[in-house]
């Protein structure tokens, strides 16, 4: 599994871009690669969004996901929001976490020994 954070700092109604991504969650409902998704808002800058994406590989993602119809809504409904992209980028799980260490913890290790 890898963690896919997409920030967004939001000019214009914070609340059409939750409307959107509610809309654009039915796609990431339907995709057999996304295991879990949350759309969170940062209390002290309110146009601050953070999208966090759990995906079962970044092939599933890249291939998988971003080549099916289930993308094709997906970026319908958020193409509006494209240009206001901070920062979108894979990330591995480590081993500290509240769980204490995880299975993935080979996956870190590979990647930290490149």
């Amino acid at each position: 599994m890898i963690v896919e954070y997409v920030r967004y700092n939001v000019s214009g109604s914070p609340e059409a871009f939750v409307e959107a991504y509610a809309k654009a969650a039915d796609g990431l409902r339907r995709s057999p690669h996304c295991l879990a998704f949350e759309l969170t808002r940062c209390i002290e800058e309110s146009a601050r969004f953070v999208l966090r994406i759990e995906w079962d590989s970044v092939e599933g993602h890249l291939e998988g996901f971003r080549k099916s119809a289930e993308f094709r809504a997906f970026f319908a409904a958020i193409k509006p929001y494209l240009d206001q992209i901070e920062e979108m980028h894979h990330y591995a799980q480590t081993s500290v976490s509240s769980a204490g260490p995880r299975r993935e913890e080979g996956a870190y290790r590979a990647i930290r020994d490149e």
